[in-house]
């Protein structure tokens, strides 16, 4: 039978297989008429599998339901459940094999006001869900394929100190202790929430990043500088666990209405909370720090990643620029006679 769920607006099928199972399933579409060819084409299929012995036909949700028994160490994931969430409207409880690349395409469309480097992570994980159930677990003959969108170089949105100043006085005491630890240490937001006291050591002004909290899931050394560890002391004795809290408790969020006012008091504009550890970088890169030591100290697996920021700093380049010069132009005409 057909019938619609409170909160859906598609029709749902419900019936009991000729094994004697029941099947409750979401048909994917609003029309009864298509909702009702995709119910007898699904009975016919869940014969062939009870009856002929076919290999079943597998779902989405099934597929997203492996996907993520399968990925809990990954450091995205909380990223890939949110974007699994969003997509649920969209692919619902398809079969595997009716996901198309226009229903992708259709889906990436539906995104809109989104960038495109954004809907190409979601393209991403459907592509690797699709690919693993293909290569994998044997549950699809091929993968369609996921066209992705042509996106901008990653952005390199830094601030100057001055307006580092000012944003950090216009945000609350909590906020501003993890925004001055980020532009001291370089850490991501997750790193920076999560952050223990048993990662600490302040007497020898170290902190440390284990495996499984970076993103890289490489373990990252943490050097503490002068300014990392005065927001440190001033978190001593708030909680025993945790570094950062707010009234008793652990911070998760930070990009919340508080730092997008603070940012409008303090005339900045297009600023994210990732923006800070791009500020830090720039602000190291503009000192003097190596890309070599860079890499190090922000946990970057590739140092294409750190290549962002050398355009900052082109002035290391003038000693090896030097070592050719003859003090002569092409037309023999001496550089001093030219000055002179």
């Amino acid at each position: 039978m057909l019938y619609r769920r409170p909160n859906s607006r598609c029709w749902w099928t419900r019936f009991t297989t000729p094994d004697g199972k029941e099947v409750r399933r979401s048909t994917g579409t609003e029309d009864k008429k298509d909702a009702e060819e995709y119910e007898a084409k699904l009975k016919q299929e869940l014969w062939r599998v009870a009856r002929l012995g076919e290999k079943p036909k597998r779902t989405w949700p099934e597929a997203v339901v492996r996907w993520l028994e399968e990925t809990e160490h990954k450091a995205s994931r909380q990223d890939d459940i949110n974007l699994l969430r969003w997509l649920d409207g969209h692919f619902g409880a398809l079969l595997l094999d009716e996901i198309t690349t226009d229903r992708i395409d259709q889906a990436a469309k539906a995104r809109k006001g989104t960038a495109p480097a954004t809907k190409n992570r979601m393209l991403a994980l459907i592509r690797a869900i699709l690919r693993r159930a293909e290569r994998q677990w044997g549950w699809i003959d091929r993968a369609p394929a996921v066209r992705m969108y042509s996106a901008p170089n990653q952005r390199v949105r830094w601030i100057t100190r001055d307006e580092a100043d000012r944003l950090l006085a216009e945000l609350p005491e909590h906020l501003s202790d993890m925004a001055r630890f980020t532009l001291a240490t370089g850490l991501r937001r997750a790193n920076v929430t999560g952050l223990e006291w048993s990662q600490i050591d302040i007497p020898r002004r170290v902190a440390w990043i284990h495996p499984d909290q970076a993103k890289a899931r490489k373990a990252i050394g943490i050097p503490l500088n002068a300014d990392a560890v005065d927001v440190l002391r001033r978190q001593i004795e708030r909680d025993p666990k945790w570094v950062f809290t707010y009234k008793g408790r652990p911070i998760t969020q930070v990009s919340t209405a508080a730092w997008y006012k603070a940012l409008e008091r303090a005339g900045i504009e297009d600023f994210r909370w990732h923006d800070l550890r791009h500020t830090w970088a720039s602000w190291h890169v503009q000192g003097g720090t190596s890309l070599q030591d860079l890499m190090a100290m922000g946990g970057w697996s590739s140092y294409d990643l750190v290549l962002r920021y050398a355009h900052l700093a082109p002035e290391h380049l003038a000693e090896a620029a030097a070592r050719i010069e003859s003090g002569r132009t092409l037309s023999g005409t001496s550089l001093q006679a030219l000055q002179a």
